[in-house]
């Protein structure tokens, strides 16, 4: 099996991952590979930056992976995240997953893109046209926007009044 760094400086490459032909049980490979797009929330963006604890996101990266390969009963989990300044179009993240079947490769495909991105100490910046930046949503600063789940935790019980209406 190869050895790489889930952290990379330099440019992503499907070349890290291993072969599909050491897994001849497999018979799906799922992929994502996620790139710089030129737009966030109707501001045009011109490149991003990702910062990362580097030590810490290799380990959790790591773990990730293997919890995923068990859960979903796969042979092969592996996620690669791009550090540093990348231009629209560069290639910031690619997961791959092999699987007997293709249900659980898109599945475990997906859910460790989700898992890195939520969960490992990596952080986007991005830089605008017009020349101011910020750090954006991604790691680590997780919200849930999913209504159908009425799960608050202690802060926004306590702290957050948009949910109670009173009517008079």
């Amino acid at each position: 099996m190869k050895e790489f760094q889930r952290v990379q400086a330099q440019d992503l490459s499907l070349d890290s991952f291993d072969s599909i032909s050491e897994f001849p049980e497999c018979g799906g490979i799922g992929i994502f590979q996620g790139t710089v797009r030129n737009h966030h929330e109707g501001r045009a963006v011109k490149a991003l930056k990702y910062t990362s604890y580097t030590p810490v996101a290799e380990k959790m990266i790591r773990q990730i992976e293997q919890d995923i390969t068990q859960k979903y009963g796969v042979s092969y989990v592996r996620v690669i995240h791009r550090i540093g300044f990348l231009d629209i179009g560069g290639m910031a993240i690619i997961a791959v997953a092999y699987a007997a079947h293709r249900r659980e490769a898109f599945q475990a495909c997906e859910e460790a893109v989700e898992r890195v991105k939520h969960e490992v100490p990596i952080w986007k910046e991005e830089f605008y046209m017009d020349g101011t930046s910020q750090f954006v949503e991604g790691c680590c600063i997780r919200k849930d926007h999913d209504s159908s789940e009425h799960h608050h935790d202690q802060h926004s019980e306590h702290h957050s009044h948009s949910h109670h209406h009173h009517s008079h």
